[in-house]
C-alpha cells in the first residue's frame, strides 16, 4: 500500500514486560470507564501537577476534535515549537494517543511510565478507600502529561476523551478552548438533546478563557453561549467570523467541506494565542496544508486500486459522509464498493441509509469490538429499496495482504464506520504499524 505513515517508529518486537503492561491496561479497561474529575485532580497531585508544565488547548466536540486537534498540533510545529498531541482512542497503536512532534510513546516508554504510575495510582486509590482506582483513560491521561512534561513541550494539544464536563482530561487550566460540533452521539451518557449534551461538552469552558465553537445546532449553541456568558469566557464563533461562503474559508490537505470548516475552527483557536507565538498568517496556511490525521477520507492505493478509509461513526458523520460520497461518485463516474461496520444500531442505521444511496455493492463487516453490530444485525438494517449485493465478509478476506484488495465490482473501494475498523484495516495495509492493539481502544 502507498501512503503517508505516521510519524515515530513502531517496535517490531513485543517484550515480556510490554505484554505484562498490556495486560494490566487491559485489567483497567475492563473495569470499565469511569466518570467525574475528582480521582484525576488527587492523580495529578501526587504527580506534581505535570498538567501545568506548558499551555494547552482543551477541544471537545461530537465529530471533528481529533481532526481539529491534529490541525493545531501541525500549526504550533510549523511555527517551531514542541508539541504535545493527546488524542484518543488508538487506531493501531496504543502509543498513538500520546505523542511529542508526532512522534508516538515506545512501548519502552510505555512501560517505564506504567512502572512509574501505578504505585502513585494504587496509594490514591488506597487514600481514597480502596475502591476508587484510576480508570485506563485516566491511567493514559496521566501518561500523556508526565510524558509532555518529561519532553519540555511548549505547547500541548489536548482532546477529550468523552463529553467534557466529567471528563478525566477537564484537569487542565487551557489557553483556549474549543467545541467543534454537537451531534446526537454517546446519549446515554451525555443526553439525549442536542441542549443536554452541549452542556456537557461546555464544562471545559474555564473562567475568563476564551472559547473557540464550530459548526452546531442553534439550540446547542445557546447553551454553550449562556455558560461562557456565566464564566465571562469570551466566545469566538466560525458561523460569524468566516459566515457560509466556504470560499472565504482556509484550505486544508484534508478533503472534504467539513475538514475546512474544522480548519477555519482551528485558525481561530490559534489566533487567539499572543503574538509572541508566531502563528501568522503564513504559518497557518503552512500548518493546515502539513495535517497528518489517517482515516479521515484518506485516499491510498492498494493493488493499484484506489482506497479510501473514512471514520463516519455517528448520524452527524453520516450526514458528511454522504456529500463525500455523492462528491465521489461525480469524480469518478461509477459508484463505488463499501465495506463498513459500526458498533450500535443508532450508528449503524442512519450509516447504512447513506451507503446505500451511494454504493454499487456492500461488504458488511464485524469489527473486534464488544459493542460491535453482527452481521445479522447490520443486514436487518439495510434499507429494503437496495438493489446491489449485500455480503457478509472481513477484514482479513476484503485485504488478504497489503497489497492486495479483493473486493470486485468497482475500481473503488471506500471503507467507512467505526474507527476501530478503520484501524483494523490500517494494521493489514501498512504492517509496518505494529500488531494491532484493539483490546485497549474503546474509551
Amino acid at each position: 500500500m502507498q501512503s503517508e505513515a505516521t510519524g515515530g517508529a513502531v517496535e517490531t518486537g513485543t517484550s515480556a514486560a510490554y505484554c505484562a503492561v498490556q495486560e494490566y491496561l487491559f485489567g483497567l479497561k475492563a473495569r470499565g470507564p469511569k466518570f467525574g474529575i475528582d480521582r484525576m485532580r488527587l492523580l495529578a497531585e501526587a504527580l506534581g501537577h505535570p498538567e501545568r508544565a506548558a499551555p494547552c488547548v482543551h477541544v471537545a466536540g461530537t465529530n471533528g476534535k481529533g481532526s481539529v486537534a491534529a490541525m493545531l498540533e501541525a500549526i504550533f510545529r510549523a511555527a517551531g515549537w514542541r508539541t504535545g498531541l493527546y488524542t484518543s482512542p488508538h487506531l493501531v497503536r496504543l502509543g498513538e494517543r500520546v505523542q511529542v512532534n508526532r512522534s508516538m510513546l515506545t512501548e519502552g516508554e510505555i512501560t517505564a511510565w506504567t512502572e512509574d504510575l501505578r504505585p502513585v495510582a494504587a496509594e490514591v486509590a488506597r487514600e481514597g478507600g480502596g475502591d476508587d482506582h484510576a480508570s485506563f483513560f485516566e491511567f493514559m491521561t496521566a501518561m500523556a502529561f508526565l510524558q509532555f512534561a518529561r519532553s519540555r513541550c511548549d505547547v500541548n494539544i489536548i482532546e477529550v476523551g468523552l463529553g467534557g464536563r466529567l471528563d478525566a482530561t477537564n484537569v487542565v487550566d487551557p489557553m483556549v478552548s474549543v467545541i467543534t460540533s454537537i451531534g446526537l452521539d454517546h446519549c446515554d451518557m451525555l443526553g439525549d438533546t442536542f441542549e443536554a449534551i452541549a452542556a456537557e461538552k461546555a464544562g471545559i469552558i474555564k473562567p475568563g478563557r476564551p472559547v473557540v465553537v464550530g459548526r452546531m445546532p442553534a439550540a446547542a449553541e445557546h447553551v454553550i453561549r449562556r455558560i461562557a456568558r456565566e464564566r465571562d469566557a469570551p466566545l469566538l464563533s466560525v458561523a460569524e467570523e468566516f459566515g457560509e461562503d466556504f470560499g472565504r474559508y482556509p484550505q486544508t490537505n484534508l478533503e472534504g467541506d467539513y475538514q475546512r470548516w474544522n480548519a477555519a475552527t482551528a485558525m481561530l483557536a490559534a489566533g487567539l494565542f499572543p503574538a509572541g507565538w508566531r502563528v501568522s498568517g503564513d504559518i497557518l496556511s503552512r500548518g493546515l496544508q502539513e495535517v497528518d490525521w489517517p482515516g479521515r477520507w484518506q485516499r491510498v492505493t492498494v493493488g493499484g486500486r484506489l482506497v479510501i478509509l473514512d471514520t463516519s461513526h455517528n448520524p452527524e458523520g453520516a450526514q458528511v459522509l454522504d456529500s463525500n460520497l455523492a462528491n465521489l461518485v461525480a469524480e469518478t463516474g461509477r459508484a463505488p464498493a463499501v465495506v463498513t461496520g459500526a458498533l450500535g444500531s443508532k450508528r449503524a442505521g442512519p450509516l447504512l441509509e447513506v451507503v446505500c444511496r451511494h454504493a454499487s455493492e456492500v461488504h458488511l463487516v464485524v469489527p473486534n469490538q464488544a459493542r460491535a453490530c453482527s452481521h445479522e444485525e447490520l443486514e436487518r438494517l439495510v434499507p429494503a429499496g437496495y438493489r446491489g449485493r449485500v455480503s457478509r465478509s472481513t477484514v482479513e478476506d476484503i485485504f488478504p495482504s497489503p497489497d492486495a484488495c479483493a473486493v470486485s465490482g468497482s475500481d473503488t473501494v471506500v471503507v467507512t464506520g467505526s474507527v476501530y475498523l478503520i484501524g483494523e484495516v490500517l494494521a493489514r495495509l501498512e504492517p509496518q504499524r505494529g500488531l494491532g492493539e484493539g483490546r485497549l481502544q474503546d474509551f
